[in-house]
């Protein structure tokens, strides 16, 4: 009687191009909540325009939309324990996929340099990990402890936000890392799209690049203007 050995193994590929495409899948959903986010607090940043009180009155809309039906504060810990899931959610899949791409490769090589691959992508993994430390530390300085660079006071967002980026060495770590928030996007955005399988004709793949780079430009443009016009002396106290 012949036997059938092909089959656990054929069933055992399946099962884990299913799972890395769930994971991807994962990294594409997370991405997109976290789009919509900073494509938000973009528009929050350059309230900064319109002067001090704006701005302010915007920061404290913030905490108390919603009330009374919502607490004090209560939609940001809404969206703060969204954020917070969407990027354990995101970490963990990148983290996953990278292993398994790692884990694959059963004979050592040299890895010759890829010419026709973009920037963005080679530094995708870097990026990534750029942005997330930076994450940390925005999240000291202007909500979690506020911490003033300058040694002014803490209380005011407008003033804090000023007192910062009056900093040159603070300006240059935030346009560095939205130079890194930039090409992690631009990637990012291409590679959902492919997930979601919206990639599959020339003219999808290059709806697909503009896309990205729209939003590359848009939003991390949009987040550099108000830090370099703080440095500039255009927005002051």
């Amino acid at each position: 009687m012949a036997t059938h050995t092909s089959a656990p193994t054929l069933v055992k590929g399946s099962r884990a191009a299913r799972s890395t495409i769930t994971l991807k899948i994962l990294m594409a959903a997370s991405g997109i909540v976290f789009i919509g986010f900073v494509l938000v607090h973009m528009y929050g940043n350059l309230k900064a325009f319109a002067g001090h009180d704006a701005f302010n009155e915007y920061a404290h809309h913030l905490r108390t939309f919603g009330e009374p039906i919502l607490p004090y504060e209560g939609l940001l810990w809404i969206v703060r324990v969204g954020l917070i899931a969407a990027l354990v959610v995101h970490v963990a899949s990148a983290y996953a996929l990278a292993r398994r791409a790692s884990t694959a490769r059963t004979q050592k090589y040299a890895v010759k340099k890829n010419r026709s691959s973009s920037l963005s992508s080679r530094t995708m993994r870097w990026g990534g990990v750029t942005i997330l430390v930076f994450l940390v530390w925005h999240l000291l300085n202007f909500t979690i402890g506020k911490i003033n660079p300058s040694g002014g006071a803490t209380n005011d967002p407008y003033n804090l936000m000023v007192d910062t980026f009056d900093l040159w060495w603070m300006t240059i770590i935030y346009l560095v890392a939205m130079l890194a928030l930039g090409l992690h996007l631009h990637h990012g955005t291409w590679s959902a799209l492919q997930t979601l399988g919206l990639t599959g004709t020339a003219a999808a793949r290059t709806r697909a690049k503009t896309a990205g780079w729209v939003l590359a430009v848009v939003i991390a443009g949009g987040f550099s203007l108000v830090p370099l016009f703080v440095l500039l002396g255009v927005i002051s106290k």
